[in-house]
């Protein structure tokens, strides 16, 4: 049975619910870390809900934060542990996804992914798992878990935007174009790239100017 997720929420702006932009926070983080780009961009997006979960388990390494999975060279655990608890997470944040779609009567195709780090590899894990694409994945400073799995795995292949800055020194810059060339061996066509210079493990200015876009694209807006 999947875990219930506290989540953060920011109501649109117009007061009708047309999209959804969800966001995955990182190791160590909360919901709370992203929601302030929600914030920034609800009066762009008017007519987009904001939400927020917080993942399900406490982090090892900071107590006031939480973590969608342990990670071995940070916290000691074990790969095993690390695998079983990415799978847990993975049931939890799908049965989020499904009853956002519910609760909130919103289609996949109204849907943006937006993850940072850890929540970037848990987005790129789950999406294309499921049986139908969101509108689109924004994926900052994160990387492409277990891609040798995907080819034989993938049920089907939303838009990706991959972002990530070239002084990253927690997830290394070159994640990002091994991350697209997974992709693209596993049918992916539609995959964008946004290198954010002089940025270390983080979303600077012109990155969060490419997901904008990359948001109003995806979900006609």
């Amino acid at each position: 049975m999947s875990r219930v997720l506290e989540t953060g929420r920011i109501e649109p702006a117009s007061g009708e619910i047309r999209s959804a932009v969800i966001f995955v926070h990182g190791y160590g983080a909360n919901g709370a870390d992203l929601l302030g780009i929600g914030e920034a961009l609800s009066p762009h997006l008017p007519d987009t809900l904001f939400l927020a979960p917080d993942a399900p388990e406490a982090c090892a390494m900071n107590p006031m934060g939480f973590q969608w999975f342990p990670i071995p060279w940070i916290d000691g655990s074990s790969e095993e542990v690390a695998a079983q608890g990415m799978q847990a997470a993975a049931a939890d944040l799908n049965a989020f996804l499904d009853r956002v779609m519910v609760d909130e009567d919103i289609l996949p195709e109204q849907v943006v992914l937006f993850g940072f780090s850890q929540g970037t590899m848990m987005s790129l894990h789950i999406a294309p798992r499921r049986d139908d694409p969101v509108a689109g994945i924004i994926g900052f400073s994160g990387r492409l878990m277990q891609p040798e799995l995907l080819q034989d795995e993938v049920r089907c292949r939303p838009p990706i935007l991959l972002a990530h800055g070239d002084q990253d020194d927690v997830v290394p810059p070159q994640s990002l174009p091994e991350a697209a060339e997974a992709l693209e061996a596993a049918g992916f066509t539609e995959i964008y790239a946004h290198i954010m210079k002089g940025t270390a493990h983080g979303i600077s200015q012109d990155g969060l100017q490419a997901a904008y876009a990359f948001m109003r694209d995806k979900l006609s807006l």
